[in-house]
């Protein structure tokens, strides 16, 4: 996912940064698409924020176990803390991806927006 959402950004970079060559119509559709692929990335960005926040409480609920737990007891708890650990830093790499492109497709839009009333 991280790949694609460069990509797409990349493109639409590429778009806005020619876009006094082209037509409103051609502005107009372009936008249309674009805010429809914004919901998308919205949507993951929903679903990978509620799975941060799921792999964030697990964390808590394993290192206060480990702590509160005999030593005999709490090594599973460790184990599994330092699993959780790995799969929510990648998670919060990944959200902060999502959530940076995404705000940077605002920036995107409302420059295209802004081209558009300008041809109005």
């Amino acid at each position: 996912m991280g790949k694609y959402i460069k990509e797409y950004l990349a493109e639409v970079e590429l778009f806005v940064s020619e876009m006094s060559g082209r037509s409103r119509e051609e502005l107009k559709e372009f936008l249309d698409e674009f805010e429809k692929k914004i919901s998308f990335f919205q949507h993951e960005r929903l679903i990978h924020l509620l799975v941060t926040l799921t792999f964030a409480l697990l964390q808590i609920f394993t290192v206060y176990a480990v702590l509160s737990l005999p030593y005999p007891s709490s090594l599973t708890f460790v184990i599994l803390t330092v699993i959780i650990l790995c799969l929510l830093t990648g998670y919060i790499f990944h959200y902060y991806l999502l959530e940076n492109s995404v705000q940077r497709m605002y920036h995107l839009r409302d420059s295209i927006v802004e081209e558009i009333k300008k041809r109005s």
